[in-house]
This record gives C-alpha cells, structure tokens and sequence, in this order.
C-alpha cells in the first residue's frame, strides 16, 4: 500500500533544500531526530483541511481498509473527531427540530464541551438499575433506548455511545442501531479505545455493526503517535456527511497540524494491510490466554473488549490503585487504576516479555477477602442551566465536600478516564458529592453565588 504522505516528507528531507518557511527548527537536526521530517503545508504537502494531493490519497487508502464511506485524518484526537460528528449530526437534522442529542452518561468531557460550543442539550441515557457499578461504564439496551426516545416529540439529532468504555464494556450497538433506524435517527459512536476492533475476525467496529459515524483514536491500540485519530463515515451514512466533513473537523482543529502524526497514520496504512491484523488477533488471543491463566489463580475480570484486561481488584480484596502499584514495581506500567479496577491495554506492538510481567506481578500479588463494594448510583443531578450557560459563567473552585447545592462550571475529572461525575449546569446533589469523594475529586468548579 502506498504511503504517500512519508514518500513526500522522505523526499524533502533527501532535497535537504534550505528552509525558510515554518517551523523554526528548520529541519536540522536536533534532540528529539525527527526534525527533518516535520514541515509545514509547503507546496506538495497537501492540506489537511482542504485535502485534495497527498493527504486525500491517504485518507483514502484508510477508508478502503476501514470498509468505511470515507474516513478523516485528525491529528488532535478523537476529542477533534467527537465535536465533529456531533456538528454534523445538527447539521443534518431537520428544520425546526430542537438540538437534541441522546447520550450515555458515561460520555468523555469532549462530548460536555462540544455542547456548550454547539449549544445542544444532551437527553442522558443512564444504566438499568444495578446494571452498572462505575463511574466508567453506562450499559444502553435496546428497550432502555426505546422508552428514552419515546419521551421526546420529534427524533434527536443522534444517539451518542462510547463503546467500548474505558474498563473495556462493549455496547450492543447492532440492536442500538436497529433502534435508531426505526426512530429515525443516527447513532453515533465514541470508538476512541477501539480502532483495532475492524481487525478481528469477525470485525467488531461499530462501523460494520451499524453505526453511521465513529471516531477512532488510532494512537491508543495502533503504532500511531500521539493525537492521531480518524473520523469514519459509513457508507449509508447521509452523503452530505462526506462532503462536509473536513470543515467541521477544521471547526475545532488546529490551523497548524502536525505533519508527523498525519505520517504516522499514513505508515499505518501499511501496517494494516500486512502484518497488523495478524498481530492484532495474536495479541487478542494472548491476552485471553492470560486471563484464562490468571483466572485459576482467582482473578477476576471485567470487560470483554480483547485487547483490554480490567483487573476486578476488588474481588481479590485489593485496590485497583494498590493493584497498579505492584504491577509498576513488576514492570508493568497500567493505563488507568481506580478503586476497583487496574486496566491494562495490550495491542499488537506488546511484546511476550509484557505479558510476562504481567503475570508475574499478578501471581505474586496474594488474593484477600473480598472488599465490599457500595452501592454508587449514577449523580442524576437537577439541570438549572444549560451546559453552555454554566461554562460560560463566572466561576470558582471549592473542596468537593462543600460542593453540595452548588451548580457545577466545568467537567470535573482528570483524564483518564474523562468521565464527568456532575455535568456543567447540574446543581450537586449527594450522590454526586459521594462519587467525588469515592473517585478521590478533591475540587470542584462550581458558578459563583
């Protein structure tokens, strides 16, 4: 598969051409080695946001693996990608409709600050009574989705799910879809942690399962730096999706992307189509193994996405954070701990040693007794003001325990996992002080009295 974007930066550096245009390091060599490599939109570079040479050619070598209708480069992140689909969802809907977007609560604080700069209003979608335990998780079901929809006048803009979520939940997003599709409307899907997913046999993308707009974080499971990431548009998606795509992206994107994140998705165009999915399926069924292995020791797991190993620490009476601690002292360094869980992510790049280690540390680490859990609801907190007008307020910061009656100002949680525990413009209510107090919040913005 061709690579385009590399063939061109490789060329320049070999021209090694005097530069006098950005950025200021100029191609010469410095600490990081890479400099030679990383130019501006020069003639031949192509644009990122008016893509018509190079860029456009590797976008397209993307969509073709992806099975998508068109696939986008982003180099900010599915943060990028998420304000995107959700302006191009507005866009699509009906005249006279009402900004509406229906949501699982457990949505990333891109999601809350793409409301306040769309000014829509989420209509939440929350868990079946006693169907989810974390602030991370927010399982949807088809007749949840049903009697949610059946509550609004007209059909919202979209349905909005993150799948899978951060302790590896996947949502049922074929029945979600068939939903969506008899109510009249788009879903939408948050697939930051899954990109991989179009790899495995059979294909668990959300794409191919019926969602009509996905973002994939490519750095988190592929050999991408940082902030590489990519909006797909189905194929029986609203063709005006294909053609406005690059200026919604370019709504919320910088002026000056970085030429080394759109050359590492281009190599990565390579990558999946040869050795990748290989890889990728290997390291899924070796990490299913480990579980298979750590499970007889007493582990016990939650998630099934396979490239995700969520460490129920809890059940083995530890902390997820203690939990992460030995790991990092067996070698292992975790992608996110909390009071119950330790997740881990694998990808096709992690080595044997990896698992090893893994392993190792889990085997030395003694099971407990069982630490009870409480029972945590989701903070459903009272909507006083709009999501736009809280963050548009005047606002303080107080100890999360004196936060109760206040309005929340800004998300409040650091990422990961970037799960809002109390929305912008909901007044606090006790399960939302709790949650803070359980996940370790020690401040909280809230609207000036």
């Amino acid at each position: 598969m061709t690579a385009p974007i590399w063939d061109f930066l490789e060329s320049r550096r070999r021209a090694g051409a005097h530069r006098f245009h950005m950025p200021g390091h100029k191609g010469i060599p410095g600490p990081l080695g890479c400099e030679a490599w990383d130019v501006t939109e020069i003639p031949g570079a192509d644009s990122l946001y008016e893509a018509s040479g190079i860029i456009a050619e590797s976008e397209a070598n993307a969509a073709a693996l992806f099975g998508s209708g068109a696939t986008f480069y982003s180099t900010e992140g599915s943060s990028q990608c998420i304000k995107a689909m959700l302006f191009l969802a507005l866009q699509n809907r009906p005249a006279g409709t009402p900004p509406v977007i229906a949501a699982a609560r457990n949505v990333h604080k891109s999601f809350v600050h793409a409301a306040a700069l769309l000014g829509f209003e989420p209509l939440w979608l929350w868990p079946e009574e006693g169907e989810s335990a974390s602030l991370c998780a927010c399982p949807v079901t088809a007749e949840g989705l049903e009697r949610a929809l059946s509550t609004l006048d007209a059909p919202p803009a979209a349905v909005y799910v993150t799948s899978p979520d951060y302790l590896g939940n996947l949502q049922d997003v074929p029945a979600l879809a068939e939903v969506c599709r008899r109510r009249g409307t788009l879903l939408l899907a948050d697939n930051a942690h899954g990109a991989y997913l179009r790899f495995l046999e059979p294909s668990l993308h959300p794409l191919d399962l019926g969602a009509d707009l996905a973002c994939d974080s490519a750095h988190k499971t592929l050999p991408v730096l940082t902030g590489g990431a990519y909006l797909h548009i189905a194929k029986t998606a609203p063709a005006a999706f294909r053609e406005r795509a690059r200026a919604a992206l370019a709504l919320f994107g910088s002026t000056s992307p970085s030429y080394l994140t759109l050359a590492s998705l281009d190599l990565c165009n390579g990558y999946l189509a040869g050795e990748g999915p290989s890889r990728i399926r290997a390291a899924a069924g070796r990490l299913e193994a480990l579980k298979r292995d750590l499970s007889r020791w007493g582990w016990s797991f939650a998630g099934t996405e396979p490239l995700k190993l969520t460490v129920d620490a809890g059940a083995s009476g530890w902390t997820g954070l203690e939990l992460a601690e030995r790991l990092r002292a067996g070698g292992a360094e975790p992608e996110y701990a909390d009071r119950d869980h330790t997740v881990l992510m694998a990808s096709g790049a992690t080595e044997e040693a990896g698992f090893q280690a893994v392993e190792r540390a889990l085997r030395l680490a003694r099971r407990r007794r069982p630490r009870p859990r409480p029972a945590l609801s989701p903070a459903r907190g009272e909507r006083v003001l709009s999501i736009r007008e809280a963050l548009s307020a005047p606002q303080e910061t107080v100890p999360a325990e004196e936060s109760l009656g206040r309005i929340c100002g800004a998300p409040t949680v650091s990422c990961p996992p970037a799960v809002p525990i109390a929305a912008a413009g909901e007044r606090i209510g006790a399960e939302a002080v709790k949650l803070f107090q359980y996940y370790g919040v020690k401040a909280v913005d809230v609207l000036k009295d």
